[in-house]
């Protein structure tokens, strides 16, 4: 797969692949779905107006869309942002393209000095800016695009947001996080911008994801046992290993696997 590096920057090869079929409800709404609406009538981003749609999108991914409109909070995590409304907003950007070895997901891996996460691989995103906007429309979006342009390089103008889902909350840093999904419609170059910030970004075929071989279970100092994938020589694990898991499940694409194999936080390829 390729790997993303400042100084080898590439773009992305079109491919095309056929997805299982969603296991949801199509007459359900969730609330992440009323929270894309309100997106898409709402006002503008870095770039003109921010548009949540669905059209146009490769066949594949229409599994995902519609797990996006009818998901609940509680399907995704038992993690779920306080009632108190405390937590950090911020968003993550869940870009998905189509590469030499079909479907994949934008990912990096996070800076060893940072405060937060540090070394984790992770989808690009932060925290909200005031300049984003409004946390409960059009804010999210803004800050998964912007975040993913200073961390990766990337040109939002070449992504089709085409869904959200629920707000998730992550206890050990007290960030309340909403995914936003993408579609990297037009490839841009992408690597590191700021060492300080990320150590690599890379690619990771979804066929690699739900390769059973590729998954495994890691158990949390606090005890939380959860997902990861063992890809790109990297463990994905927590948070983001989490989101995708469940993205897996609810689009149809997890292949049966050993819940019961269990790798260490400081797994090596």
């Amino acid at each position: 797969m390729k790997t993303h590096e400042q100084s080898t920057q590439s773009t992305h090869e079109q491919g095309a692949a056929a997805a299982g079929p969603a296991v949801v409800n199509p007459a359900a709404v969730s609330p992440a779905a009323a929270v894309a609406a309100a997106a898409a009538a709402a006002g503008a981003g870095h770039d003109g107006a921010i548009t949540v749609t669905t059209e146009g999108l490769p066949e594949w991914l229409d599994p995902v869309a519609r797990a996006a409109r009818t998901i609940e909070p509680d399907q995704l995590s038992r993690f779920l942002p306080p009632e108190s409304g405390a937590g950090r907003q911020s968003a993550v950007l869940v870009l998905f393209g189509e590469g030499e070895r079909g479907p994949e997901l934008l990912l990096m891996e996070r800076s060893g000095s940072l405060r937060s996460h540090a070394g984790q691989p992770s989808f690009p995103g932060g925290a909200l800016d005031p300049e984003d906007g409004d946390q409960a429309t059009t804010g999210p979006l803004r800050a998964a695009l912007r975040e993913a342009r200073e961390e990766t390089g990337l040109d939002p103008r070449g992504v089709q947001i085409f869904g959200v889902l629920p707000r998730l909350y992550i206890p050990v840093s007290g960030f309340v996080v909403t995914p936003v999904l993408g579609w990297w419609r037009s490839p841009s170059p992408v690597g590191v911008v700021d060492p300080g910030e990320t150590a690599r970004v890379f690619t990771v075929p979804v066929a690699d994801l739900t390769d059973p071989a590729n998954r495994a279970t890691t158990v949390h100092p606090s005890g939380h046992r959860g997902p990861a994938f063992l890809v790109e020589s990297a463990l994905v694990w927590g948070f983001t290993a989490g989101v995708i898991d469940r993205i897996l499940h609810f689009a149809g694409w997890e292949r049966p696997w050993d819940t019961a194999k269990q790798v260490p936080l400081d797994w090596r390829a």
